[in-house]
């Protein structure tokens, strides 16, 4: 036998070396599902504090009148100048949280709102009360612009409506029980109170934010897993890393990628409102939104005078309406989650049946929306919450308008069918855009409270001589026909919105390619 045949024979052929196992998925946040519920609590809670300084004042609007020595249009203009601070403020700290952290930015507009409810605690005058309020819209509005950032920032598409439901409900709380402590503040113990309680309370959760709150933003520890060098970042980060029941490796780097660095764009917000793909929804809501806070407005004026009741009674008239806003919000989010997963599965079912790889589809891309029908799958239900705000605001014009021949419950039940619906809508437009900004989701926030509280702020400084002038009925009517022409911006939306926004990528994409 030769010995090259041997050889062949008696040498073992080389083994085939097993197959590698898959790299284990990255997890888009390495937060639990406990860890989300308590991060989405707190920024919930942080929320509030604009419902809160902005509705328990509403019972006290008669009163600090003829404290201060002057007529309630006068004071109902503080609170057209909190709504114009209230959309201008986010502006600013919306993109500050987009690059320099979301815990930066809390603590920031706490110090500020702080100081402003310490200072209107002590107010003496008129000028002093509306310098004071506008400074205090500066730092409590931007919590639900920084709370959307929070929520984009640790969860996906498919989880995303339950946790902005949730977070809705949360800064939704103040709509219903703001009122009641304001009117037994004011009553109890004069209006000063009311600040006085704002003050203390935002002390104490300021302190809780900086214990519990871990910073989230994607830029500094991309999905939780990164450790950044700076110890205001670092804490409570490294006790949430060390208890997620999240499978996710520190040695992994992939695991540890950073979202891009931005430079801080105040006008980012101002170019997502003006962007074609964004304005016509965003407009639709600035009207429902105004015409929303124009009846929470004058209720409180219109209770008194033909009902005759006292600060505390009007109060317990706000219930409703904050109820409503609650459970609204809190069932739309779950709808808005079943309707997602529900169109993302026939989108993967019918692009598999063409051929095309859903596993690789641009709807499983959090900034890929090439393909996927978005509006189809969050804009859907707004008609229907949009005609229901429209027939209740009817119903609220027209029956407290005859206080003689109708009894209190009816007007009082149509603000919780307002406020039911207005929310509604609120929370599906305010996720779709978070979907489509995922990543500057707090200065796509910011942009939508630019435009509704600059028209809320119209809409309430001019809703009582409307009131006066022509009636509560036809001035309600009035506010109802606009909101039905306001829906053409929902169909404008559903139609180009998709097309308008790959235009918008193409030309990115071609951007980038030229430098």
């Amino acid at each position: 036998m030769p010995v090259e045949e041997q050889t062949r024979i008696t040498t073992p052929a080389p083994s085939t070396p097993p197959p590698s196992l898959p790299a284990p998925e990255v997890p888009y946040s390495i937060f639990d599902k406990r860890q989300k519920a308590l991060i989405v609590l707190i920024v919930s809670t942080a929320a509030t504090f604009s419902g809160f300084a902005s509705n328990i004042y509403f019972p006290a609007l008669p009163t600090i009148a003829h404290d201060l020595g002057v007529s309630v249009e006068l004071v109902n203009l503080t609170v057209t100048s909190y709504l114009i601070f209230q959309g201008i403020a986010p502006s600013l700290w919306g993109p500050v949280s987009d690059v320099k952290g979301r815990r930066v930015a809390y603590c920031c507009t706490f110090l500020v709102f702080l100081g402003a409810c310490v200072g209107l605690a002590e107010t003496r005058n008129y000028a002093t009360l509306i310098v004071l309020r506008c400074l205090q819209s500066t730092g409590s509005a931007s919590t639900i612009a920084i709370g959307a950032g929070v929520i984009g920032d640790i969860t996906t598409r498919a989880d995303r409506g339950g946790f902005m439901g949730i977070f809705q409900a949360g800064l939704l709380v103040p709509v219903a029980v703001g009122p009641v402590i304001g009117g037994a503040l004011a009553g109890s113990l004069g209006w000063r109170a009311i600040f006085l309680f704002l003050a203390i309370y935002s002390a104490v959760f300021l302190v809780i934010l900086v214990l519990l709150l871990p910073e989230t933003l994607r830029s500094i520890v991309a999905n939780g897993s990164k450790i950044p060098s700076n110890p205001i970042f670092r804490y409570p980060l490294l006790a949430y890393q060390k208890t997620t029941k999240v499978k996710w490796d520190p040695e992994d780097i992939g695991s540890s990628e950073l979202a891009a660095r931005k430079q801080i764009d105040i006008t980012g917000p101002l170019r997502i409102l003006v962007s074609k793909h964004a304005a016509p929804i965003i407009l639709f809501l600035a009207v429902y939104y105004a015409v929303w806070q124009m009846s929470i407005t004058a209720m409180s004026s219109l209770f008194e005078a033909n009902y005759g009741l006292n600060q505390t009674q009007i109060g317990l008239t706000f219930i409703a309406n904050g109820v409503g806003s609650m459970i609204g919000t809190l069932i739309t989010g779950k709808i808005l989650d079943v309707d997602y997963r529900r169109v993302k599965a026939r989108h993967e079912a019918r692009s598999a049946g063409d051929g095309v790889d859903a596993g690789n589809n641009l709807v499983c891309s959090e900034t890929g929306l090439k393909d996927f029908p978005l509006e189809k799958a969050r804009l859907r239900l707004v008609p229907v919450f949009s005609l229901a705000q429209c027939l209740s605001i009817l119903l609220f014009g027209w029956t407290i308008q005859f206080p003689e021949r109708v009894h209190i419950a009816v007007p009082i039940v149509s603000t919780f069918i307002t406020g039911w619906t207005a929310v509604s809508t609120q929370s599906v437009v305010m996720t779709y855009l978070v979907d489509v900004f995922s990543d500057r989701s707090a200065a796509a926030s910011a942009s939508l409270n630019l435009a509704r509280c600059l028209l809320a702020a119209g809409g309430t400084s001019f809703v009582m001589p409307m009131v006066n002038g022509i009636g509560v009925g036809l001035a309600f009517t009035i506010c109802a026909v606009v909101q039905v022409l306001a829906l053409s911006g929902v169909v404008v939306q559903w139609r180009c919105a998709a097309a308008w926004r790959r235009e918008a990528e193409e030309k990115k994409t071609r951007s980038r390619e030229t430098l």
